[in-house]
């Protein structure tokens, strides 16, 4: 494992924006959101939060780790399932208050607990669509694994 991964302190807007200086922004909560995208196709996989620990492990690690708001803890992705995200490139937005990782997604290809390949497997009908279906259009026929055989009778993570 590499040395300690530290933040700097933000200073101004200019080192924030052009500088080469991670100093990342989190909000009242403590956390910065991050957007996981698939390295080779750009396929968005899913939309997560960090804490500063989760941010540190990612980066020290080369694997990603969120932090789960609904369990409160720290969430290294694919611990339980084998759905390991090997970070290929990790970036940061102007302001520094979003990150984007582009993953290779080991062990089936799949992120999402559902059990599809992306969390983001329906489409919602907007605009000229809406007279057409009012409802989700499923957007993946089939799933990459069976959530039950993976996690057993575990709760399901998303709060209702």
């Amino acid at each position: 494992m590499s040395s300690v991964v530290n933040f700097n302190a933000r200073v101004t807007v200019e080192q924030v924006e052009e500088g080469n200086q991670l100093a990342p922004k989190f909000d009242r909560d403590g956390l910065i959101p991050c957007v996981t995208t698939d390295f080779a196709s750009g396929e968005l996989l899913m939309h997560g939060y960090m804490n500063e620990e989760a941010l540190r492990k990612t980066i020290e690690l080369g694997e990603a780790v969120y932090y789960s708001r609904s369990r409160q803890t720290l969430w290294h992705k694919g611990a339980t399932s084998g759905l390991v995200q090997k970070v290929r490139e990790m970036r940061i937005d102007d302001d520094q208050d979003c990150v984007w990782l582009r993953v290779e997604v080991m062990g089936g290809g799949a992120s999402c607990h559902v059990g599809y390949r992306s969390c983001f497997y329906r489409r919602v009908p907007v605009a000229q669509e809406r007279g057409q279906s009012e409802g989700l259009v499923f957007m993946e026929d089939h799933k990459a694994f069976d959530p039950k055989e993976v996690y057993g009778d575990a709760p399901n993570p998303t709060q209702l």
